[in-house]
């Protein structure tokens, strides 16, 4: 059957769930239907228009009654925009139904026992928590007064903001967004006015023509703001005009830099980064979780890894920690270590600490931030994790008694759960921020590990992402 079908309507039917990509659940006539931006309690007239594989996929046309889990958005652009999903719902009730996913990926799909689940860990700042956002340029821009587009200017037709789900030259221009603390919106405001004024080109993406492209802005705890433009080519105006005009504007831009990207894709790993103004790099703080111990110090350079959410990042670090409560004479692996954040938190507390990492920037960092803690008892690896840790390197290196694995969204590769089995390490922490993937990998690990602990921490408010973490020990 193809994905488009003539559609299918259903009238006064309840949503009876919140999903893992933030898309509610309906269920008429046995069919699942997951719709966007409803609430379990809602009661609705649905569209289905599209099926897929498993389910089909619906838009709700009315509302016949309300949930008594909603509540106002704060966000104007909730909606239209593909983030924040879960903001018509109260922050208590995301926070149940984030612990609910944790549960039904571990009944449904690991099929393991495991004991009961921590509450989760709330954020305490449920909006401005992150630490980072790109933003894109575009010359065509949605406009959400469906006037048509043919009838707007060039001008009107530019566009600062995020690309609108499923299209890949539309972008939504924000007026606001509460992700970020200020002056992230003031900046990226002031960015547009600038360009506009001095009809800068915004880029366009079905051409691969325009000027300004891209405009990265990450911050720290304490206020410090390092912002990135990425721009087609050279242009006397940016690099006179709008670099200056930014670093005058704003004093909490302690790291202005830029970058020349000519290419067809967004990727600015593989290309020089170059400074303007300030220092390359932020500095980020995570607070010891142990008395006696100074507060860790993390280089944050434009490409560089780190917790998108820092605040939660001290807690789930912490609740890592608590769960293994290490002796002190541990040798710990930390697979898939980033920056090495978890590394160093753990090397204090732990005899020694190896990281192996595929990105070899993110090993340049992780040996920094070492060297700027004065950790001398960690040591990190690049390459492939599945063609690294291998029997060799284990014979080298010695067994661990703890690996710790924080793998990206897809999880483990098969090749890497065999050698977890194969190697009979006596506990395996495993922190992911995909509970499916993670209860796939558990689903495996069951051949020779318990699970011991599940503690899943909201790192996304807003959103149906859970961070989860579990402790496994090796059956005897």
């Amino acid at each position: 059957m193809k994905n488009r079908r003539k559609p299918q309507f259903f009238n006064e039917v309840e949503i009876i769930d919140a999903g893992s990509e933030g898309k509610a659940v309906a269920k008429p006539e046995n069919q699942v239907v997951f719709v966007p931006f409803a609430a379990p309690g809602d009661v609705v007239d649905l569209e289905v228009f599209r099926k897929k594989k498993n389910y089909f996929e619906g838009r709700v046309l009315q509302y016949h009654r309300f949930s008594d889990l909603r509540t106002e958005p704060e966000c104007q652009h909730f909606g239209t925009c593909g983030g924040c999903k879960w903001q018509h719902m109260g922050y208590q009730h995301q926070l149940h139904f984030k612990e609910k996913q944790v549960k039904d990926n571990l009944d449904r799909i690991a099929k393991v026992d495991y004991p009961g689940i921590k509450p989760i860990l709330a954020a305490p700042h449920p909006y401005y928590y992150r630490n980072k956002l790109e933003y894109t340029f575009s010359n065509r821009k949605w406009f959400t007064d469906e006037a048509p587009s043919e009838l707007k200017s060039e001008s009107e037709m530019n566009g600062l903001g995020f690309h609108l789900p499923g299209m890949f030259d539309r972008i939504l221009d924000i007026t606001h967004c509460h992700l970020q603390p200020d002056p992230s919106n003031e900046i990226r405001l002031f960015v547009r006015k600038f360009a506009l004024e001095h009809k800068l080109s915004f880029y366009d993406v079905r051409n691969h023509e325009g000027l300004l492209r891209n405009l990265i802005i990450r911050n720290t705890k304490a206020g410090d703001f390092m912002v990135i433009l990425v721009i087609h080519h050279e242009d006397e105006m940016v690099l006179n005009g709008l670099l200056p005009a930014l670093a005058k504007e704003f004093s909490a831009i302690t790291s202005l830099q830029y970058v020349v990207n000519d290419k067809k894709n967004d990727v600015i790993n593989d290309l020089e980064i170059r400074p303007y103004a300030g220092e390359t790099f932020l500095v980020e703080s995570m607070a010891s979780p142990r008395t006696g111990y100074p507060d860790l110090q993390f280089e944050v350079g434009p490409v560089s890894f780190y917790q998108t959410n820092a605040h939660q990042a001290e807690r789930l670090y912490r609740a890592a920690l608590e769960l293994v409560n290490p002796s002190g004479g541990e040798k710990v692996y930390d697979l898939y270590t980033g920056a090495g954040t978890i590394a160093l938190y753990f090397a204090r507390f732990v005899k020694e600490v190896i990281g192996i990492e595929y990105v070899e920037q993110a090993v340049k960092d992780a040996e920094s931030n070492a060297k700027r803690n004065q950790i001398d008892n960690v040591r990190f690896f690049a390459g492939d994790m599945a063609a690294v840790l291998n029997d060799a390197f284990i014979s080298e290196h010695g067994k661990p008694d703890l690996i710790l694995t924080d793998p990206p969204r897809a999880g483990m590769h098969p090749k890497v759960v065999n050698q977890l089995l194969s190697i009979e390490s006596d506990r395996i922490l495993y922190i992911s921020c995909n509970p499916a993937t993670q209860a796939r990998d558990l689903n495996l690990l069951d051949e020779k590990y318990k699970v011991m602990e599940v503690q899943p921490v909201d790192m996304f408010p807003q959103t149906a992402h859970v961070e989860n973490i579990v402790l496994l020990k090796l059956k005897s």
